[in-house]
């Protein structure tokens, strides 16, 4: 979601997610054993996002990332426009060259469980580094701690709390889950098999906010995973970022 972080944008449709959940967050403090497995997937997911302003100003933005998911393991890079045809890295390597404007879209975000620790990493492929976000600092790149929501994109526990929704599915062993409360919904289409949202929408019944976010399941190459290639990597902090 963007070049620079949209904090309020973020802030509101958190807040609407809090305003229809029914139980906490998952957080950090997970153990491995409280958490249910899925496959691994490649995934390929599109972002849309609406707000209606009280000026009668209508924003609209999407975006796109990739992800790979296996068990232990998150790796979420954006989808960027090269600036130059074929290029690549150019993303990368601006946001190296920046060295005081840490800007985390750009790179290729890692989370990863390891029994009970959680932890978040940046990876500057062009530089060799990698970037360690402590908890304390993961606001500041707008993750909410979480594995559960990183893993699976919605929390399968609070889904199941959802009722039904009867709106059909065309998807084979998908189904739609919908709950709204003081005029705020949530409609989630679930791949059961793949234990994956395949379309999440939330928003408020006067279509004053809105998101979508699309999630296509890609074929799996033979590929080493990326978090394996960073050996040698030097190692940074969030703090030296900072002025």
């Amino acid at each position: 979601m963007k070049i620079s972080f949209n904090h309020r944008k973020i802030s509101l449709l958190v807040a609407l997610l809090t305003l229809i959940s029914t139980n906490q967050t998952a957080h950090a403090g997970q153990t491995a054993t409280a958490i249910p497995q899925g496959p691994a997937l490649n995934l390929s997911i599109k972002y849309y996002d609406k707000a209606l302003t009280a000026e009668g100003v209508l924003r609209e933005s999407h975006f796109e990332e990739t992800m790979l998911r296996r068990p232990g393991h998150v790796w979420v890079m954006r989808v960027l426009p090269p600036a130059t045809p074929g290029s690549h890295t150019h993303h990368e390597h601006e946001a190296s060259e920046e060295h005081k404007h840490f800007n985390p879209v750009f790179l290729p975000r890692h989370v990863s469980m390891d029994g009970s620790n959680l932890k978040l990493e940046y990876v500057d492929r062009s530089k060799k580094e990698v970037i360690n976000i402590v908890a304390t600092e993961f606001e500041n790149v707008s993750f909410d701690g979480s594995w559960i929501n990183a893993y699976f994109l919605v929390n399968p526990q609070q889904l199941v709390a959802m009722p039904l929704s009867k709106k059909t599915s065309t998807a084979v062993g998908a189904r739609w889950y919908e709950q709204e409360k003081s005029g705020v919904f949530q409609r989630v289409l679930w791949d059961e098999k793949n234990m994956i949202p395949l379309e999440i929408e939330t928003g408020r019944k006067d279509g004053a906010l809105f998101r979508r976010v699309s999630v296509k399941i890609e074929s799996i190459g033979a590929t080493d995973m990326p978090w394996g290639n960073v050996k040698g990597y030097s190692q940074k902090e969030y703090s030296d970022f900072l002025d």
